[in-house]
């Protein structure tokens, strides 16, 4: 890392020397995963908010392993999926409490109200949620406050790649500028997108993936992927699967697990380099790492420090939700 780019020496707090607070336009939410909570770090690396603070769980109630967290289009509400305990949990910030979930911590299931190895949850402008339900290998549609699902796309259990039939465990379905969806599926390298009614229109490869996770548009007929292996990689990549820009470096640069790459404002991307604990800020212009929370391969608690962090958004009004919310849907 260099200098800031305007050359200022503002306080970077918690951050990797170097770091340039202004490649990023707000707060950052990130699911710190092996840390059991969720943060809001500022630009400067400030921590802003973090759930579960004392007292903000009701008696009996847990919160673990958050995998990914993203703000709600009208960005008050936070919809978190807690992969490996088998539950959505949908917070009101403002209250810091849970008000909806759906699941069984710690139990996972097919049948209404259960889920096995949710992810990506999305909170809909409808007050749907739309998450991917990786072992069940399907997209699930639900309304709360009810615990039965709406509607799903792909049956469950059957885990092969057959557009417009099944899913090959999907791990993501992310918004897309023209009301269309895009879902990852793990088994065959697949990306597809779905139309608002829920139909097949396309399907392609992320080029020399191992393992896509959490595909997303970049701007009509662009999308951004993450490669979660060791090492990992960025890419862009057109829709009829052509590489536009790749991000792999090797060494003591590689990434390791990263989980999910969000575009910024500015072109740059942010993404989550879960089991390197640290959440970065890349320029493709440079491939250079231009702004990182957390210290590379130490994972810890204390601010400035992340285990395992395995999601990101940023805060409003530039959340992933926020920037669709005029076409946000479900299929």
């Amino acid at each position: 890392m260099g200098p800031a780019r305007d050359g200022s020496s503002r306080p970077t707090g918690n951050l990797r020397p170097g770091s340039d607070p202004s490649v990023l336009p707000g707060p950052v939410l990130i699911a710190d995963r092996d840390n059991n909570r969720l943060i809001e770090v500022s630009p400067q690396g400030q921590v802003l908010w973090r759930f579960p603070a004392r007292g903000d769980l009701a008696p009996g109630q847990s919160f673990r392993v958050p995998d990914d967290a993203f703000f709600s289009p009208d960005g008050r509400q936070v919809i978190a999926t807690q992969e490996d305990d088998d539950v959505i949990s949908v917070i009101d910030p403002a209250r810091s409490r849970i008000v909806y979930r759906y699941g069984h911590p710690g139990e996972p299931g097919a049948e209404a109200g259960y889920v096995h190895n949710p992810d990506d949850a999305l909170l809909m402008a409808s007050g749907e949620i739309l998450a991917a339900d990786i072992m069940n290998c399907r997209l699930l549609v639900i309304r709360p406050p009810r615990h039965r699902p709406v509607r799903q796309l792909g049956r469950t259990g059957s885990c092969e790649h057959q557009p417009g039939v099944s899913f090959g465990s999907p791990n993501g379905a992310f918004p897309m500028a023209a009301g269309n969806t895009v879902v990852t599926e793990i088994n065959g390298n697949w990306v597809d997108v779905l139309t608002p009614d829920g139909r097949h229109v396309l399907s392609t490869h992320p080029p020399g993936f191992s393992y896509p996770s959490d595909t997303n548009e970049v701007r009509p007929g662009l999308l951004l992927s993450v490669d979660y292996a060791s090492p990992g990689a960025i890419e862009t990549f057109t829709t009829a699967g052509r590489l536009q820009w790749r991000y792999a470096p090797s060494g003591t640069a590689a990434l390791d697990h990263p989980s999910l790459a969000l575009p910024l404002p500015n072109g740059d991307v942010l993404t989550n380099d879960d089991r390197n604990h640290r959440v970065i800020v890349v320029d493709p212009r440079t491939d250079r790492v231009v702004w990182q929370y957390g210290h590379t391969g130490v994972p810890g608690s204390r601010e400035g420090f992340l285990n395992n962090p395995d999601g990101v958004d940023l805060a409003p009004p530039y959340a992933l939700a926020m920037r669709f919310a005029a076409t946000l849907r479900a299929p």
